[in-house]
């Protein structure tokens, strides 16, 4: 059974081209979900293995999304705007920030780290 990762972005040629790059790799993606209400669904219909998240999405902020994942001991990867990688790894120091752009190879590298054995 392959790892599920949740993709929650808004930009369609990014979340695509992530998408892609990640069932390449042999992940299962949910998504891409371009609204907090779409993500926070398919949550709720199956805990996801990994969350990447963009800060806003078309319908707000994921913050609550995210820290609803982090409770459940879900890893979260933010993927934000350089300007905000200070905030958000404050307000959220279990996760893991990541700016943009990032190349989809440089993501993969983070989601092999987290799933790597201890």
């Amino acid at each position: 059974m392959s790892l599920r990762i949740l993709l929650a972005e808004d930009e369609f040629v990014t979340a695509f081209d992530l998408c892609d790059t990640f069932e390449e790799a042999g992940y299962e993606v949910e998504g891409p979900h371009a609204g907090i209400s779409s993500a926070m669904l398919a949550c709720q219909k199956g805990k996801p293995d990994l969350a990447i998240l963009d800060i806003e999405l078309v319908d707000g902020l994921t913050y609550e999304l995210a820290q609803k994942l982090l409770d459940e001991n879900v890893p979260v990867i933010l993927h934000s705007e350089r300007a905000e990688r200070d905030e958000l790894a404050a307000r959220f120091p279990r996760a893991i920030t990541v700016a943009k752009p990032c190349p989809p190879a440089d993501l993969l590298e983070v989601i092999s780290r987290v799933f790597a054995p201890a």
